[in-house]
């Protein structure tokens, strides 16, 4: 049997040391696979002005699964300014490669679970009513819309005529900003369809059966942006009634749920939400387990089959160019083992799941994060693990 192909994406900063420690746990977990790496990232918008490049769109079409280290996003001028001389000229807009990538393909579909690993130094603590400490044990499945929404970028800076015009027939825009000159105007806007919203609120009630899940929550803003939330949370709604009756349906505003996610976090299952607020509570959730090092995400399209796999933390540059990268692994190393659950490789993925969590119960080796330790170029002289050394932590439970 021919060995399956991956496209391996470093990208930028710490993209490239945690991607090739993931690479190593799956080796040694006995995960076979050819990889060719894909260009992306801030480097070939230097050099080329265009930080994701049509063979890396091709080599994805092909192969259909892509590991993703992380990527620089910076300012409109900032990007401008750092583009080889000979490019200034040309008219070229920077926009996000991973955003990019998310829409040539419809990766609409995007999952960011977050679970407690027992001992885990950085878990979220509570005061009980006794007085005492309780570490509640957090479980959430969280499906964000990946395509549209507030990143879908359809926006303006002193918006054309055309666009101006339309605005004006709508009563609110004309009270509230019909007589600010236009080039004092940006827009931003935040659209919502009925078949992408279909797709994810389906793909969380589906999670939620099949893993067990009691309630599935839409946490959107419906009482105030009343179209596009208020879309959403109808058709969930319906959805639960018609076809997923076993499952309750939750409903939270968005700055409410920020607030009980410290106040009751073993409470929830399955979240689902629009790109935005999807973004903002899975991050809020990650805090909850150890913060970005743990955070892992899947975004897929079901019906291609292409799937891309990545840790949720950013490209952290500093780090990058320290003599011994420092940064913990082990979100790059569950993103390699959703991608492992997606191909049907699920016992692979459990047994790297397993090694990972000997490793935090241990608590012998941990990196500067789960460590408490500022994240200087020396850490690991004082006693954290580099991030080649907690991979071979856990390649050793393995």
């Amino acid at each position: 049997m021919s060995k399956r192909t991956i496209v391996s994406m470093p990208g930028d900063g710490i993209g490239k040391p945690v991607l090739d420690e993931a690479l190593r746990v799956l080796e040694a977990a006995g995960f076979e696979a050819n990889y060719v790496e894909g260009d992306i990232g801030w480097e070939f918008w230097r050099k080329e002005g265009n930080p994701l490049p049509q063979r890396t769109l091709d080599l994805l079409a092909e192969h259909k699964i892509g590991l993703f280290g992380a990527i620089t996003s910076k300012p409109k001028d900032d990007a401008f300014n750092e583009l080889a001389p000979e490019l200034q000229a040309k008219g070229l807009v920077y926009s996000s490669p991973i955003v990019g990538l998310r829409q040539h393909f419809n990766l609409d579909i995007c999952l960011r679970p977050c679970h407690t690993y027992v001992g885990n130094p950085l878990n979220f603590i509570r005061r009980g009513a006794d007085g005492g400490v309780e570490e509640p044990q957090v479980d959430v499945a969280i499906f964000r819309q990946n395509t549209e929404g507030l990143y879908g970028g359809v926006e303006w800076s002193n918006p054309p005529k055309q666009v101006h015009d339309a605005l004006m027939t709508h009563p609110k825009f004309v009270k509230n900003f019909g007589s600010t000159p236009v080039e004092e105007i940006s827009i931003s806007t935040r659209i919502f369809t009925k078949k992408a919203t279909e797709r994810i609120l389906r793909a969380a009630f589906e999670h939620a059966r099949k893993y067990g899940y009691k309630s599935v929550t839409v946490c959107e803003k419906p009482n105030v942006i009343r179209e596009t939330s208020g879309m959403m949370y109808k058709m969930a709604q319906q959805m639960q009634k018609a076809d997923f009756p076993e499952i309750e349906l939750w409903n939270t505003n968005i700055d409410a749920q920020m607030m009980w996610l410290t106040k009751n976090p073993e409470n929830y299952g399955v979240i689902v939400a629009g790109n935005m607020f999807g973004d903002i509570v899975s991050d809020g959730f990650a805090g909850l387990i150890g913060g970005l090092g743990f955070a892992c995400s899947a975004q897929y399209n079901p019906e291609s089959g292409i799937g891309v796999f990545e840790p949720t933390h950013g490209s952290a540059p500093k780090y990058a160019n320290y003599p011994v990268s420092i940064v913990n692994p082990i979100a790059m190393i569950e993103s390699a083992c959703m991608m492992l659950d997606f191909i049907d490789e699920q016992e692979i993925a459990k047994k790297i799941r397993k090694a990972v969590a000997e490793v935090v119960s241990e608590g012998k080796v941990r990196t500067y994060d789960m460590a408490k330790m500022s994240g200087r170029a020396d850490v690991v002289e004082k006693g954290a693990a580099s991030t080649s050394q907690m991979a071979d932590a856990i390649i050793a439970k393995l």
